[in-house]
């Protein structure tokens, strides 16, 4: 217990019922819950029976490194895993009594879309996208088709429901799940079988949930059924930092929790080790205004600080030279060694464009956060196509993909004939090609080249299911991307030489990653090899679709953060710019009609949201914050004339030491230099006379 406060000291000790742990920003909730599983296995708890959920793969990464280093290796039994990861696990061990196989394929965005276009009858993806949203939202509501249906409020929202239908008919047939599926399909796994719930709750001793306040509707009732009546659980969360409304995220579980567990132990942690006094309070007036469901303060021991600057701008060029100076002027006195000590964040990915071409003009280094991610590259997603087709044959958008990919005579005509075929007797792709009858519908020819690429995957399905080890694993992914000429498919289809080498380079990567992951190596954030057991291709391949990025790959780049605010959450730097703080942009004004002083139910929990996603922008700084606005914006083509946005009055901060010019700042500081320069030179001459 040796460096917790006493607040952290209460939420680890409580041990034996419902914890809600409200954790300020800043305030240390990774380590409460770190010390949380150690003090669960002091008391006895078995390793494997405790379940931490977190929201994403590198938070999971993160707590299980922080987990190794208080209790050792006995830290790899615990569970720590996303909500995402925790429903696979619970569909691949019990989902038969649903009707799915064990190798059921999980879908990605594009897959979707696809799929929706066709049981929508659209060639247009916008329109597919609109669709996939609203039943996203449908279900994280906990919603099918025929409930959405009933409850649609005008023509649209009834068409939408009806193609949800058709969507999941095609689900089932490819035996495929969305990512929405694998927390809704969990939720019926326990609430319609008792068996399956039984096991699981007898199975989990201790459940703990970071990021509570994220959670959605459908996410609160499969907790609820995994942790049952005796309600051992910790929810970590803070009310101040839900940001994600827009996602079906709902503060509503944070005031269902007293509701049904009376005997909820709440506990505050208010101390924040991260920021200075002076950012502290402009963060805790801003977030001042919202309703509080539990309220707090944060306070800080490390200091009043720097004050936080007020930057006023006249354009978005002006403010985007403005921050560059501002990170010139704090490197000139010393105060940030490195450029990854600097973030600039914003409410919107269109104003980066701006700003990296002033870092760009500056030669400073930046990185744009949230960037394209490595498996939605499309080499990686032709790859995972193929993977995923080993895994579960039924996988119709994962066939059409490496069917095609790289072509290899079966044309598009053959392919609709195949899918006219399987439509007609309800087979999958896979299983219409080795149909007795399929000789009916297509030429002996074209049969011969469909029939030989099912035998092909037959063949890789075994190999790849009796390939073990890193070593096997990366000569079996070698000799298979030999024999399909993948890397001469790159450079074919790529007029760019360079570009198409640096696609065969993230082709390698993936391969690498793949066998190292077979052997059961994975690189932890200090660069250290854990061992785990050995996994076949397949058991590897069956994962993939829940990763988004190679996060322990990844090292730490020294260069500047550009980010949206809702991407830079969880995250924290020394030096932040908050950019762009005007009306209509934060907080974000979607509708031409809504004016400032609208206070409609929808408008006012709006806002509420916006101040929340502006207070989680102001406590990402430890020890400078400047918040920037711009005189002028451009909207299209034109500029219009902007306010500062209500937030930053809000922050009620002292008029007279905010304002700040750093180009100012810097033509001083330069000056000085230049002044010493010329006074060491004019030293050195007169000694040179001497």
């Amino acid at each position: 217990m040796s460096g917790l406060n006493l607040a952290q000291q209460e939420a680890v000790n409580y041990m034996h019922g419902p914890c809600l742990v409200l954790a300020g920003a800043g305030s240390g909730k990774t380590r409460v819950i770190t010390h949380k599983i150690a003090r669960l296995m002091q008391a006895g708890l078995e390793a494997r029976r405790i379940l931490a959920i977190t929201f994403t793969n590198k938070a999971a990464t993160e707590m299980r490194e922080r987990a190794k280093a208080l209790v050792g290796r006995e830290a790899k039994e615990v569970v720590i895993c996303t909500f995402h990861a925790l429903g696979v696990r619970l569909l691949r061990q019990d989902g038969e009594v649903l009707g799915l196989k064990q190798q059921f394929s999980i879908l990605d965005s594009d897959d979707v879309t696809s799929i929706l276009k066709d049981a929508g009858g659209t060639t247009d993806a916008a329109t597919a996208r609109q669709w996939q949203w609203a039943i996203s939202l449908w279900k994280n509501m906990g919603l099918n088709a025929a409930q959405a249906e009933a409850q649609a409020k005008d023509d649209n929202e009834r068409i939408t429901a009806r193609i949800m239908q058709r969507y999941e008919e095609r689900l089932t047939a490819y035996q495929s799940v969305d990512f929405d599926d694998l927390i809704g399909l969990p939720l019926k796994l326990l609430r319609d079988h008792a068996p399956v719930r039984e096991k699981w709750q007898q199975l989990l001793g201790h459940v703990l949930v970071d990021e509570y306040q994220d959670t959605n509707a459908t996410q609160y009732e499969l907790l609820k059924l995994l942790v049952g009546d005796k309600g051992r659980f910790t929810a970590v969360g803070d009310d101040d930092q839900s940001i994600y409304g827009w996602r079906g995220a709902t503060l509503d579980n944070l005031r269902r929790l007293p509701q049904d567990w009376p005997n909820l132990k709440v506990v505050k942690l208010e101390q924040n080790y991260r920021s200075t006094t002076s950012i502290l309070k402009a963060a805790n007036n801003v977030i001042q205004p919202n309703p509080k469901l539990f309220p707090k303060t944060l306070f800080s021991e490390l200091g009043e600080g720097e004050p936080v600057r007020i930057v006023d701008c006249d354009n978005e060029e002006h403010e985007a030279e403005r921050t560059v100076a501002r990170i010139q002027s704090i490197r000139a006195n010393g105060l940030g060694k490195d450029w990854k000590d600097f973030a600039v964040l914003y409410r919107a990915n269109h104003q980066a464009r701006v700003l990296e071409q002033a870092l760009r003009k500056a030669q400073i280094p930046y990185k744009v956060s949230g960037g394209q991610s490595f498996f939605d590259r499309a080499e990686i997603r032709d790859l995972c196509a193929w993977l995923r087709l080993w895994v579960n044959n039924d996988d119709d958008p994962a066939f059409l993909r490496a069917v095609t990919t790289p072509k290899r005579g079966i044309g598009h005509q053959t392919l609709q004939s195949l899918g006219t075929f399987a439509s007609k007797y309800k087979l999958s792709l896979f299983e219409a090609l080795f149909s007795n009858s399929l000789s009916s519908a297509l030429s002996s020819r074209a049969v011969g080249s469909l029939h030989e690429f099912g035998r092909y995957i037959n063949d890789l399905e075994f190999r790849a299911r009796h390939t073990h080890g890193a070593e096997d694993a990366r000569t079996f992914l070698n000799e298979w991307l030999k024999d399909i000429g993948y890397e001469k498919h790159l450079y074919d289809s790529e007029e760019n030489e360079k570009l198409a080498a640096s696609r065969w380079t993230n082709v390698m990567d993936f391969c690498d990653w793949m066998a190292q992951r077979c052997g059961g190596q994975i690189d932890d954030a200090a660069g250290v090899t854990m061992a785990s057991e050995k996994k076949s291709l397949i058991e590897v391949a069956q994962t993939i679709s829940l990763l988004s990025t190679i996060s322990e790959r990844e090292k730490d780049q020294n260069v500047v953060t550009l980010s949206t605010l809702h991407a830079a959450k969880g995250l924290e730097w020394p030096h932040v710019v908050l950019a762009g703080c005007v009306e209509g942009l934060l907080p974000f004004k979607p509708e031409d009609g809504e004016d400032r002083g609208a206070v409609s139910e929808a408008t006012l929990q709006r806002i509420q949201e916006e101040r929340r996603l502006m207070y989680v922008g102001i406590t990402r700084a430890q020890r400078s914050l400047a918040v920037s606005w711009t005189k002028k914006r451009k909207k299209g083509r034109e500029f219009v004339a902007a306010q500062p946005s209500r937030f930053i009055a809000e922050m009620a901060l002292e008029k007279a030491t905010t304002k700040e010019d750093p180009r100012e700042k810097l033509k001083a500081l330069r000056a000085e230099f230049a002044k010493k320069a010329a006074a060491t030179e004019a030293a050195a001459s007169v000694q040179g006379i001497g």
